[in-house]
């Protein structure tokens, strides 16, 4: 090696060195916790005309912080939109709490921001769990379908769980 390049290379070699000494270099470390799950589970797979299905839905905190709000949204997918004989509704909602299950107090089953209480603690879930009413005289011909977003923030305050973060379809066929 030409003297030029050893110097450059002892120079680079004693820059590593200072900045590792510093603590200025990366280090590696344990990745951050997912921030939250959110999680969908239906009691029945499939309805009839006039049937109920459950839809629950779970947001589970991982980090070791709390959860200060949650927004969320349900809503149809666009081809359960387009089935003009398909009618349908949200008749109940509920949150699962320490104390047992307590109804909503949100804007409506649609949007359920408030309702998975107050703070999620580390390591704890909120389950809100609502009711689908199919209509007796409603078609049913195939899948009803739903899909979700939501927003969380976290009590450290400096991290926010970057939304919406669109969830997986939920499902329920209509037989």
């Amino acid at each position: 090696m030409r003297s030029t390049q050893l110097r450059r290379l002892g120079l680079a070699s004693a820059l590593a060195f200072a900045l590792a000494l510093f603590g200025l270099v990366p280090t590696a470390s344990a990745a951050d916790p997912a921030p939250a799950d959110l999680t969908f589970t239906t009691d029945s797979a499939t309805t009839v005309p006039g049937g109920t299905v459950s839809l629950s839905m779970t947001i589970t905190n991982h980090r070791t912080y709390d959860v200060w709000f949650v927004y969320q949204t349900i809503e149809p997918t666009w081809l359960t939109t387009q089935r003009p004989d398909l009618k349908y509704s949200f008749t109940g909602c509920s949150l699962a709490s320490a104390a047992g299950s307590v109804p909503c107090s949100g804007t409506g089953p649609a949007n359920l921001g408030p309702n998975y209480g107050s703070t999620i603690p580390p390591g704890q879930s909120r389950t809100v769990t609502l009711t689908l009413q199919v209509a007796a005289d409603s078609g049913c011909n195939g899948n009803i379908g739903f899909y979700s977003y939501y927003y969380a923030e976290f009590s450290d305050s400096t991290n926010t769980n970057g939304g919406p973060v669109y969830t997986p379809e939920t499902r329920v066929l209509c037989a």
